[in-house]
């Protein structure tokens, strides 16, 4: 009998798995496969693919330097370089960590290969698919704040016996402090390209896997040395101010206080336990403010693995989920940022562009808000993310956008619908400062469209908005409108998605 391992792009990890149960007992031939059409399937950002294919093949270096027997492939297609390698090395079964996202699930369920294929659970999250739904079963809704409370207590993170350490488990109305005029933030880690780096970013140029994104000011880590650098950085240097700001959007500032580990979370270069320890032990070790730390974990510890968890408990269908049917194309300024005029999506997709990358405020309440209350189809909307995003993945998206960013699932995972008007966005950044439009102007020529499209959307989906209780003040707002002033703000919502260039 012999066992071959099969290493997925996102599973980067000495401890994932699969390498794991073969260190235990023998080595095992190794396969990593950089597969061109599965990357043609959507537009990703060009460097989405760098990141990825540079950390796959240093990856494959590091295991070869520990005595592994490892064979990288460029092929078009991952089953015919499967079939043709099980052959080369006699290999009777073939295993393979679970993937993170469904559709390649179920592409490798699909496979026609002439041996035992053994799917592994999958180590690189805190939670697996059956503890979260054993945690999900009977429960009336699944708010992210029961399951990131039972998290803390699962795993002892922050906490003083059974209870939480200063007696809050959640202090995120310290952390929503809009931008002052003058904010010293730190620069973040980054590196320039190896030589490995510098080839991968040549052959998805010359082969034109891409038409988004600038890859030439490709930054970011690629081994998980450096990701441990990253983390090193941020817990040292960024960590302590994390908290307070991290709402806040201030034009020139890509991260502010921002971790940027997500990237290496997701390839697997960093486990999340020690990303929530690392931080855990700082605050113990130098007295950081807690609403910084807790902050922090609370994305880790919270986000992420509900976010993963909650991906794979909900039904097939939930990618399709479109509550409000809305069904308003995809703006093209999403894919340049030149074609609009709003100074708040300008700046947010030409950063986009520059580095793959925006904080989560920027994500849920400039891009999403935008697409949401503009009618935009979550699908196309969603679409775009995983496409331009470093960080995305089917897992990271489906219930990031269609659920929290657009409400598409009904309220499945939000208590209510992110919408919000330019009056959110004027209080957390300086973006409307320099804009053509007024974020006081609800109608007119310098109206802003988050203002005109805000209130048609209240008003397009009165019915289903009765029905969430936290949407009630606002449709209160709504019904003191001058009816003279809401046909307007109709007439002008219409008008602006009947403009080629919707900017």
């Amino acid at each position: 009998m012999t066992i071959g391992i099969w290493i997925l792009g996102d599973q980067l990890s000495m401890e994932q798995a699969a390498l794991q149960q073969a260190a235990q007992s023998h080595k095992a031939p190794v396969i990593l496969i950089e597969s061109s059409r599965h990357v043609k399937e959507r537009p990703y950002h060009r460097q989405k693919l760098i990141l990825v294919w540079s950390a796959m093949r240093h990856f494959a270096q590091e295991l070869r330097q520990a005595g592994w027997e490892v064979s990288y492939e460029l092929a078009a297609e991952f089953e015919p370089t499967l079939r043709e390698w099980v052959k080369q090395q006699k290999i009777t079964e073939l295993r393979v960590m679970q993937p993170s996202d469904r559709p390649f699930g179920q592409l490798i369920a699909k496979l026609d290969l002439p041996c035992k294929i053994t799917l592994l659970p999958n180590n690189l999250f805190l939670w697996s698919h059956d503890e979260f739904s054993n945690w999900a079963k009977g429960r009336k809704n699944l708010l992210m704040e029961y399951f990131y409370r039972e998290g803390r207590q699962r795993y002892d993170v922050l906490m003083q016996g059974k209870k939480p350490i200063g007696g809050q488990w959640n202090l995120d109305k310290e952390n929503r402090k809009p931008p002052k005029a003058q904010l010293d933030t730190p620069e973040p880690l980054w590196f320039t390209p190896d030589d490995i780096t510098q080839n991968v970013i040549e052959y998805v140029k010359v082969n034109d896997f891409s038409t988004y994104g600038e890859a030439e000011s490709f930054r970011w880590g690629v081994t998980r040395t450096q990701a441990l650098a990253v983390l090193d950085s941020f817990i040292r240097v960024r960590l302590p101010m994390f908290g307070p700001y991290q709402d806040a959007m201030v034009t020139d500032e890509e991260t502010m206080w921002h971790a940027m580990l997500s990237p290496y979370l997701n390839l697997g270069l960093l486990h999340p336990l020690e990303v929530i320890r690392a931080a855990e032990q700082a605050y113990y070790d130098h007295d950081l403010p807690l609403n910084s730390v807790e902050g922090f974990i609370r994305q880790v510890l919270g986000w992420r693995e509900y976010m993963q968890g909650l991906y794979h408990h909900v039904s097939g269908d939930y990618p399709q989920r479109n509550w409000f049917e809305h069904q308003q194309p995809l703006p093209k300024f999403f894919w340049d940022a030149e074609q609009t005029q709003m100074n708040c999506l300008h700046q947010t997709l030409k950063q986009v562009e520059s580095i793959a990358y925006v904080h989560h405020i920027q994500r849920l309440m400039v891009l999403s808000n935008f697409a949401l209350i503009a009618g935009i189809s979550p699908q196309e909307i969603e679409s775009w993310f995983h496409s331009a995003f470093i960080d995305a993945y089917d897992w990271v998206m489906q219930t990031n956008v269609i659920g929290m960013g657009q409400f598409a699932d009904g309220g499945i995972l939000a208590s209510k619908p992110y919408a919000a008007s330019a009056n959110y966005i004027n209080k957390m950044s300086d973006y409307c400062k320099a804009c053509t439009y007024k974020p006081s102007q609800r109608t007119g020529e310098q109206a802003c469209p988050f203002n005109f499209f805000y209130w048609d959307f209240l008003d397009r989906h009165r019915a289903k908005l009765t029905s969430q209780g936290r949407m009630n003040f606002m449709l209160n707002n709504l019904d003191k409108m001058p009816e003279a002033e809401l046909i307007q703000i109709r007439q002008q919502a219409a008008a602006w998605h009947k403009t080629s260039s919707g900017a």
